[in-house]
């Protein structure tokens, strides 16, 4: 399938720079996305579905959970429109231009809806008549697929349908419209397949835009929607610290993390030895006079540490093990999920540094003291932590005090 394409597209497939170009452009707006950057798109079809009480009530359930937009016909407009509430997105599908004028009226009482169709003579006279459009596409080889990209260029949407289970046509779509305002959704064909919906949203790290998964039994929804709920694409809130101090404290147990991932230039975990906060430490991606790099680990502090994690929650360093989740920050604080490869702990000269942020919160994290350890800098460069000195700039997380087993908990604390 993939022997026509050509070898720069294979390329951006598998260049980890583009990926961050690629983070880095949703979280900064490069690329106006139509959805906010940390929402994963998640849309119904209703194609076998006539009233709201189908499939025992189906549409009861998707209107009340993580969906954000459904799928209607010409079939069903009339009787499953008015239970949508206003915040899921309407998308008609349509094969015939005629079908386009009975979503004039709706338009002008107040229900937009963007029109969906593989006829691009639909979407051409659907644009005409002032809608958002959305073409979708079936990929059963290598002219479809390109056809596919080819055709999604002209749309705010293109949802994709797939024959074969592997993705690689996805990930040929997703290099090819990194650069584009089109919001990329593929279609998961078996509305039993979870896995197949859970995995899409993360292909190359970067994933689709969104899924349109339309499960018809109640148990495999609520499957759906729990695994939905631990993909956790949302933004943490870095800020300017200004160090206070930064000292030896001699000998002690200190941990690397090791991940199953590659660590981009401006990427890191955020590491802390209170409940505070924490700063961002780097990865082993920057050039070292002596050693190879790592680029998959980063040298993250003394076992004691706050690893901070997904769903506001933090991990001792001493717990972390192969397979455990972690949790990756980028300089604009986006991040990715991963997962841990190998805890390497190791007796070393530690360091401590303590920093103070504008709002006043003192944090501090303990590291190997060596030139080769290095945290961000308020713009992003690595800083190495034996150079570092009082009023270098650097940047790190706020949290609100208080845990329990990594939980936040509300309770008057006092840690230093």
């Amino acid at each position: 399938m993939t022997s026509s394409i050509s070898s720069n597209v294979i390329t951006d497939v598998v260049s980890m720079e583009k990926r961050e170009r690629i983070r880095l452009e949703r979280v900064e707006g490069g690329r106006n996305r139509i959805e906010e950057v940390n929402s994963l798109v998640v849309w119904f079809d209703t194609a076998d579905l006539a009233t709201p009480g189908d499939c025992d009530g189906m549409m009861a359930r998707i209107v009340n959970l993580a969906y954000t937009g459904v799928v209607l016909y010409p079939n069903n407009l009339d009787a499953l429109l008015p239970g949508l509430p206003a915040r899921m997105l309407k998308i008609f599908h349509s094969e015939r231009e005629e079908e386009l004028e009975r979503l004039l009226a709706l338009k002008q009482g107040g229900k937009e809806l963007v029109v969906a169709s593989p006829r691009e003579s639909v979407l051409s006279k659907a644009r005409e008549l002032g809608f958002r459009t959305c073409f979708r596409a079936y990929v059963d080889d290598g002219d479809s697929l390109h056809a596919s990209i080819q055709n999604g260029y002209g749309h705010d949407f293109l949802m994709v349908r797939f024959r074969d289970p592997t993705n690689i046509p996805l990930e040929l779509v997703i290099a090819s419209l990194q650069a584009t305002n089109t919001v990329l959704i593929k279609e998961i064909s078996t509305p039993t397949d979870v896995d197949d919906a859970i995995v899409t949203l993360g292909v190359m790290e970067v994933g689709a835009d969104g899924v349109m998964f339309s499960p018809r039994s109640h148990g495999v929804l609520s499957e759906f929607v729990s695994r939905l709920g631990r993909l956790e694409r949302t933004a943490v809130k870095l800020e300017v610290a200004t160090v206070v101090r930064s000292v030896p404290i001699g000998m002690g147990y200190r941990s690397c993390i090791d991940t199953s991932t590659l660590f981009s230039p401006t990427e890191g975990i955020i590491v802390g030895s209170t409940s505070q906060g924490g700063i961002l430490c780097c990865p082993e991606v920057f050039f070292l006079p002596y050693m190879e790099l790592r680029p998959f680990r980063v040298n993250a502090g003394a076992v004691h540490s706050y690893v901070y994690n997904f769903g506001n929650r933090t991990d001792y360093m001493s717990e972390l093990r192969a397979g455990s989740p972690v949790m990756i920050v980028d300089r604009t604080g986006a991040t990715r999920r991963a997962a841990v490869g190998r805890m390497k702990t190791e007796v070393r000269p530690l360091r401590l540094i303590e920093s103070r942020f504008d709002s006043g919160e003192v944090i501090n994290v303990i590291m190997q003291d060596d030139w080769h350890v290095r945290i961000f800098s308020d713009d992003a460069k690595p800083l190495n932590i034996t150079e570092l000195k009082p009023g270098d700039k650097v940047l790190g997380h706020v949290a609100q005090p208080g845990r329990h087993v990594g939980i936040k908990v509300d309770e008057h604390i006092i840690e230093s």
